[in-house]
């Protein structure tokens, strides 16, 4: 019994920390995205478009993590900023694409590099080598919850 509690209270230490270390490395990523006169979910979609190409309005909210009903206000404000359009489907007219612009490219291409280095700047506690492992048993820790969820729906 006794070491299920300290089990318990290992996963409840663990899950704090991992909170407030993603809080501080997010804290200063969206610090530097702001800088660039968008917020982070206009930076989402603005990456995924430039690095994954045209991509169908739905799908977007789940592949940078958003709500579905956030995401016409991101497209509104990303096209009213020149940065992107939206074109209908040829095939299916009831399906909508975003298709990043020229000038959402520059963009992107302008202020990408200057995001990684600010990540890897904001990541450089760790060496190459627990940089590694932090990935290794982060995958393994999402893996391992949204098995535990799916057992227990």
């Amino acid at each position: 019994m006794e070491q299920k509690k300290q089990e318990l209270a290992q996963s409840l230490k663990l899950f704090i920390v991992l909170s407030r270390a993603y809080r501080a490395v997010s804290d200063q990523v969206n610090k530097s995205i702001h800088s660039f006169g968008v917020n982070p979910t206009e930076f989402a979609v603005l990456e995924l478009l430039y690095h994954k190409g045209d991509q169908p309005l739905q799908q977007i909210g789940e592949k940078i993590l958003l709500a579905s009903g956030s995401i016409t206000y991101v497209i509104d404000k990303l096209e009213s900023k020149g940065l992107i359009i939206r074109r209908a489907c040829e095939k299916d007219r009831r399906v909508t694409y975003a298709s990043i612009t020229d000038e959402g490219r520059q963009f992107i291409e302008r202020v990408f590099p200057e995001h990684a280095e600010k990540i890897h700047e904001t990541v450089s506690a760790l060496t190459v080598e627990e940089k590694e492992q932090a990935i290794a048993l982060l995958k393994k820790l999402g893996y391992g919850a949204k098995h535990a969820c799916n057992n227990g729906d």
